[in-house]
């Protein structure tokens, strides 16, 4: 499938882009299924989009109550661990904003009925998803999930190498990831590229060797970010130095 490259001059920019149009896929969707669907991303332009959106002029013309709210993966911490991707997003936006809790999906956490068993944490998001969906064994609808991605090509925590990349299902366990902390749960490739749109999210010179891998493509195992894409559309989003001279 193409993918299509949203590139904007810095980070800073790119979060604003990447906000705006959300917010516009979103209300989109509301006028056409009453609802609407988002995964979403931690790290630096993944919460930075979020501080954006929570700034945006328009934000309440998005009725929150009716916006299903999902995480690509988490980091296996106790909540409101700062380090957990939901704890940066509920203060970069979503305790700002009129959520209905029961549409608002965290990922468990080793403090909650999976205890340590990353495993079986896993098994229960994904059971949380197939709920929503109503199928065993499908996601919900996403609207678009978002994905940033690492400079060794990772997407949520599927990593060049692992298992994690071939696991079956909707959810995974990583209880080696290369980047701290070694433990987390994830979407698999078949929850995340079940999404209408996927939007693959890079800015800082160190992502350009990822860039030019999902562009040019490498192949999953080296940059997992090449084995993403959504079921009617897939953006890059980038800063210019994330894509220096990179061409399709």
């Amino acid at each position: 499938m193409t993918v299509d490259v949203e590139l904007h001059d810095d980070a800073t920019g790119l979060a604003r882009g990447i906000a705006d149009a959300l917010l516009h896929v979103l209300v989109d969707s509301q006028a056409r299924h009453g609802v609407a669907s988002v995964v979403l991303t931690g790290g630096g332009v993944g919460i930075g989009l979020l501080r954006a959106l929570n700034a945006h002029p328009d934000r309440d013309t998005l009725d929150w109550r009716r916006v299903d709210v999902w995480f690509g993966d988490e980091r296996y911490l106790p909540v409101g661990h700062p380090d957990r991707n939901d704890t940066q997003a509920l203060d970069a936006l979503l305790s700002h904003v009129s959520l209905d809790p029961s549409r608002t999906h965290f990922m468990p956490s080793p403090d909650g009925p999976a205890g340590e068993d990353a495993g079986a944490a896993a098994e229960l998001y994904a059971r949380e998803l197939e709920a929503s969906s109503g199928v065993d064994g499908a996601a919900p609808r996403f609207d678009v999930c978002l994905l940033g991605m690492g400079p060794d090509g990772h997407v949520a925590s599927l990593f060049p190498g692992r298992p994690s990349l071939d696991a079956a299902g909707l959810t995974v366990a990583e209880y080696e990831s290369p980047k701290p902390p070694s433990v987390r749960v994830s979407l698999t490739y078949a929850a995340i590229n079940s999404a209408t749109a996927v939007w693959i999210v890079a800015a800082g010179a160190e992502k350009a060797l990822a860039v030019r891998g999902r562009l040019t493509g490498a192949l999953p195992n080296e940059v997992p970010a090449v084995g993403v894409a959504g079921r009617e559309r897939t953006v890059l989003w980038v800063d210019e130095a994330a894509y220096p001279g990179v061409s399709q």
